[in-house]
């Protein structure tokens, strides 16, 4: 989807939400509350395959370690490379922390 297609008043302020939580608790319970717990695992599953992409990990690692789906996959490894940077954004700043 293009961005000026996702980018709507609601969804910024949602990123804005997300942006102005600051510490690991406050953004635990705001994922719960907004969230399914498997909406919850998914994201934390897609946020794994991309930090085993950008180590260097082989497919079939990543699917034996994370179980996610070939097509999981593939699609965190299209939105590391021809993607909007967020995944490496946000794996740049979990390696400063």
């Amino acid at each position: 989807m293009p961005a000026d297609r996702l980018r709507t008043a609601d969804v910024d302020r949602l990123a804005v939400a997300f942006a102005s939580l600051g510490d690991p608790d406050a953004a635990y319970a705001f994922l719960q509350d907004i969230c399914t717990v498997r909406e919850i695992q998914e994201m934390a599953q897609r946020l794994e395959v991309a930090r085993m992409l950008s180590a260097g990990e082989h497919y079939d690692r990543i699917r034996d370690v994370t179980g996610a789906s070939s097509t999981t996959i593939s699609r965190v490894s299209r939105a590391l490379n021809y993607g909007a940077d967020g995944y490496k954004t946000v794996l740049d700043h979990l390696r400063e922390a």
